[in-house]
């Protein structure tokens, strides 16, 4: 299957979708070579639930296919689709590609989710309550849970350091303060929360630090393992940071992670 390649995720019109809007969502595949089965990447593009950035996408799946890891590249629904469309897709793209393991050359038992600023509240959102995806169709009996979570200067938290803008994206106006706070995703780690890897810089004017910071200290008070990178200069939304060398070096971080797992 070549890189070009692309699966709609739904059979017919999205669940939870927009009336007034007809987007599809689906995955593109980025398959490394061919071998044995290998650990794979789902990456989330950033965007503030209004886009799909393209430099968080493609060229990231190209540095894991670098590094013998399989990536796809989810292409979620965004604003005027609301909460719950961007889970359901990302449950849903996990899903199709453990169905589909043996066929495409991935390990079932190694499927990360990547996600970039609001690609990584997609990301972590499926991480913390995959549990409570809505069932569908008989595609929901394979498991929706990733094996582990690549944060990369992720919305994480809608209280004092939310992202407004994102949040206003992905629920709309009006919304009731417990929506907002199951949404934040801090508040919701346990146990049963994959590893996960964290990267953010400390001067991210966009989507604060703390973001990062309220995650981990979740994920340690529930002993889930990761790894955090604070890097101290950097502006937000730097995908793989082809203009600083020295942020630029968390792809490598992460594969290795990634890779000591049995990617």
């Amino acid at each position: 299957m070549s890189h070009a390649d692309r699966l709609s995720l739904w059979p017919g019109r999205p669940p939870r979708s927009d009336p007034g809007d007809t987007f599809h969502p689906w995955i593109d595949f980025h398959l490394a070579a061919s071998g044995p089965l290998r650990g794979a990447v789902l990456v989330c593009p950033g965007g503030g639930y209004a886009r799909r950035a393209p430099h968080e996408g493609a060229p990231v799946a190209a540095r894991l296919n670098g590094a013998g890891l399989h990536a796809f590249v989810l292409q979620y629904r965004v604003a005027p689709h609301r909460h719950p469309a961007p889970l359901l897709d990302a449950a849903r793209a996990v899903r199709l590609i453990r169905e589909h393991a043996s066929e495409w050359g991935v390990d079932p038992g190694r499927i990360a989710v990547c996600g970039f600023s609001a690609g990584g509240h997609v990301a972590a959102s499926l991480g913390v309550h995959h549990g409570r995806v809505p069932p569908y169709d008989d595609l929901d009996r394979v498991p929706c849970r990733p094996d582990a979570l690549v944060l990369c200067y992720a919305v994480i938290s809608s209280g004092r350091y939310g992202h407004q803008g994102s949040f206003d994206n992905l629920l709309g106006p009006g919304v009731p303060d417990a929506l907002r706070a199951e949404l934040s995703l801090e508040r919701h780690v346990t146990v049963e929360t994959p590893p996960t890897f964290l990267w953010h810089t400390a001067a991210d004017a966009g989507v604060p630090v703390e973001n990062s910071l309220l995650f981990a200290q979740a994920l340690r008070q529930s002993g889930v393992p990761f790894e955090l990178h604070v890097y101290p200069h950097g502006a937000h939304g730097l995908g793989l940071a082809p203009g600083d060398p020295h942020v630029a070096t968390w792809i490598d971080l992460c594969c290795q992670w990634l890779q000591s797992m049995g990617w």
